[in-house]
């Protein structure tokens, strides 16, 4: 019963660790990285000349990215409300 307990624990555990979204991308996605006059850095990467994904390390506040998700080569807006759909990294370990 002890082991049952540790073992579905060790699961939960294992389940809340995430994938790096840089490690998501494809093997051949090539990375530009440039840092803007505020201090941001900006990390593109590119498939085949499409835009893929873009990741934004602001000087202060979260890493952030912005992906392309239908692979037109052009970030994604949300559902007409503006801007682009953003996720943000929070946590980490």
């Amino acid at each position: 019963m002890r082991s049952a307990l540790i073992a579905g624990l060790l699961l939960a555990l294992s389940a809340c660790t995430t994938v790096p979204p840089e490690d998501m991308l494809a093997r051949n996605a090539t990375p530009a990285t440039r840092t803007e006059s505020n201090g941001d850095v900006i990390t593109e990467y590119r498939n085949g000349g499409r835009l893929v994904m873009v990741k934004v390390v602001p000087l202060r506040g979260p890493t952030y990215y912005i992906y392309d998700r239908n692979g037109d080569g052009v970030v994604d807006e949300r559902d007409n409300r503006g801007g682009p759909m953003t996720y943000y990294k929070l946590f980490s370990w």
